[in-house]
């Protein structure tokens, strides 16, 4: 009976979608208050029922209701719960739930936190929200139905899939879709502010701190699958440059983008035009990943012939979604010429080459990942996009932006003068250049990417720093205290995301550099060495989990002669599905992580072992959480509390009207 009312959840969810997106349009279209005031109560009304939906299969898993395929396929009793849990959103229907569930959640939050925007433009922007849920709602009904029994019900399920039975699993997805769906809140402003010609600094106020909270998100969620990467494949590397990484680094790339460009329509009124492309497509791309990765074409690109109805139902949303909004872009972008001017050497040029640069990297990461996919669609035979390719194209895009990213801050905006402002960054370059040179030879390995990476860390660290005592310094009279009280929220979150990329640079050149691996076969009590690091295989013992049996090893691990860490590495063999797991130990330092993995047993008794050296490894996931910190700084600066606050009596009278 619960499965029943989830699936009849969703239904009314699809009608409250319907009335969301259609009489708040009307509404506003006539300049009818009563009209646009519906959007509110349906949206809410919305979530209660997705809400409610959501929770009808989680109790579907909990209870272990094999009669549910989804469940049977999914779950199994020996599954620890909060495994259970995590399967829900473990495959492609319970993800959809998902999508759906976090879209009527930022809906809702945009009822509640965005009573200061004008009537008719809140209702546009509901209305907007309302149609994606639609879409999002009716595929579910339609071809993904997460509700489908299984009659008779299966005696026992098959299982979550063991490389989805860990931590980072929990909370990836959930964190990846609070950003990919977020900026579905961005494409909504710039589609009602196409709709009512409102393109001026107002509408990047209002849209800003929704992109970067939805940018801080998928930060989150990139940086949490990476790790999970790292030590769960057991292979040692944080990116693969794989299809499902890349269908959210596309959309990072361009929110990146878009956060740089609202910035400059905020404050000069340019860039307009640019914002709003930029946001289509960001949201563009949220879904183009989504549904790669979720539709099984990414795998293969004949599961559109295993379920045609599911790839044309995909299909036909992209097409409306993406070409909707890009027709009703080319018909009312021309009225959007204008803004502030700039000259050649101003802090706008600089944001503009980044953004430009952003998009282009942007597009060559979805040529990689979409080509060989057409390839095998048309006949024409299957290749591997893979490092190779985007290494070469990535890294001379990235170095420019990084260059800008820090000479950008140093320039006024309208315009500026080039020589006082190079001789302002000239002593910061030539010394990250030294440092660079002088690391990579102390350290070794004096390659030109080794010496790159390097100097491009070293001169995002020391221009944050002379970026920070140039602030500090203009208000010389006051405390210093005062001094940084006086930064405003929005400043330190700039600071402190691009801190976050130098960190970044140096924990990916150093692992880069000076990584180092060895596969050897170890008996009891044999010795192996790397980096310094002496290990002693102990033997291997079995060990029993909930629903998996492992073979596990114990190693010690010293470094001359002090003992450091004993790693104990699993082989494990989950017994639903007959699928062995490697489970990688590490010992985890701040400036370098020992990593073991154990592999197969061979006849005469002996274990492979695969032994790695990651240095600075912790370092790329460090600048990932600065980057994300400056994120929330940057959504929590006190202009958007003010403009709220001013707001909320007006709103009250509003309603009360």
């Amino acid at each position: 009976m619960i499965p029943e009312l989830g699936h009849f959840s969703l239904v009314l969810a699809l009608v409250l979608a319907l009335v969301q997106a259609v009489v708040p349009m009307v509404g506003a279209s006539r300049n009818r208050l009563t009209l646009m005031a519906v959007g509110r109560p349906a949206a809410q009304g919305q979530f209660f029922f997705v809400a409610f939906s959501f929770a009808c299969l989680t109790w579907a898993f909990v209870t272990s209701d094999f009669s549910v395929e989804y469940v049977a396929l999914h779950s199994n009793t020996a599954t620890p719960l909060y495994y259970r849990i995590t399967g829900v959103w473990g495959s492609h229907e319970g993800s959809l739930l998902l999508w759906a569930l976090v879209l009527a959640l930022w809906t809702v939050a945009v009822t509640v936190f965005s009573r200061h925007l004008p009537d008719v433009f809140l209702a546009r922007v509901l209305g907007v929200l309302g149609w994606v849920s639609v879409g999002f709602l009716a595929f579910l009904l339609v071809t993904s139905n997460p509700f489908e029994r299984l009659l008779p019900g299966a005696p026992e399920g098959r299982d979550l899939n063991p490389l989805l039975q860990d931590p980072g699993m929990i909370i990836h997805p959930p964190l990846l879709y609070m950003g990919y769906v977020g900026f579905s809140v961005a494409f909504a402003f710039a589609i009602a502010a196409l709709l009512s010609g409102r393109m001026d600094a107002a509408w990047a106020r209002w849209s800003r701190p929704w992109t970067t909270v939805a940018w801080v998100f998928l930060t989150a969620g990139i940086a949490v699958g990476s790790g999970w990467a790292y030590y769960e494949l057991g292979w040692g590397g944080w990116w693969f440059w794989d299809p499902v990484e890349n269908a959210s680094f596309m959309p990072w790339l361009l929110g990146t983008a878009l956060i740089h460009s609202l910035a400059v329509t905020e404050k000069r009124g340019a860039f307009r035009s640019w914002t709003v492309l930029l946001a289509i497509g960001a949201f563009s791309l949220s879904l183009l990943g989504t549904f790669l990765v979720r539709s099984g074409v990414i795998t293969s690109v004949h599961a559109f012939a295993t379920d045609p109805k599911r790839g044309l139902f995909i299909l036909f949303l992209l097409v409306v979604v993406i070409g909707v909004s890009l027709l009703l872009y080319a018909w009312r972008a021309p009225r959007l010429a204008g803004g502030g001017g700039f000259a050649f050497v101003s802090r706008e040029t600089a944001l503009l080459g980044n953004n430009v640069l952003l998009s282009v990297a942007s597009a060559s990461v979805l040529l990689g990942t979409l080509y060989p996919l057409f390839l095998d669609a048309l006949g024409m035979g299957k290749i591997s996009v893979g490092p190779p390719y985007f290494e070469a194209v990535f890294v001379p895009l990235m170095t420019p932006v990084v260059v800008l990213m820090m000479f950008g801050p140093f320039l006024r905006w309208k315009g500026d003068t080039l020589g006082p402002v190079l001789r302002r960054v000239a002593p910061a370059f030539a010394a990250s250049v030294a440092i660079g040179v002088g690391t990579a030879f102390a350290i070794g390995h004096a390659t030109p990417r080794t010496v790159l990476g390097l100097a491009l860390a070293a001169w995002v660290v020391l221009a944050s720093v002379q970026q920070l005592a140039a602030r500090l310094g203009e208000r010389a009279g006051a405390s210093s205290a005062a001094r940084l009280r006086g930064i405003p929220s929005a400043w330190w979150g700039m600071w402190l995301a691009h801190l976050g990329v130098g960190i970044f640079i140096i924990g990916v050149t150093l692992v880069g550099s000076l990584n180092q691996s060895l596969d050897v076969k170890m008996r009891d009590g044999q010795r192996a060495e790397l980096a310094g690091y002496g290990f002693v295989f102990r033997g291997v013992q079995d060990a029993a989990g909930p629903n998996y049996d492992a073979a596990r090893a114990t190693l010690e691990v010293s470094r001359d002669g002090v003992a450091i860490a004993t790693l104990r590495p699993e082989k494990r063999l989950y017994r639903a599905q007959g699928m062995p797991m490697t489970e990688a130990s590490i010992d985890i330092g701040p400036f370098r992580d020992v990593y073991v993995s154990l592999g197969e047993q061979l006849p005469d008794g002996s274990w492979i072992v695969s032994l790695y050296f990651k240095p600075f490894i912790s370092w790329i996931w460090l600048g990932c959480a600065l980057m994300a910190l400056g994120g929330i700084f940057a959504a929590a600066d006190r202009r958007y509390r003010r403009l709220a606050e001013r707001s909320a009596p007006a709103g009250a009278a509003r309603q009360a009207a």
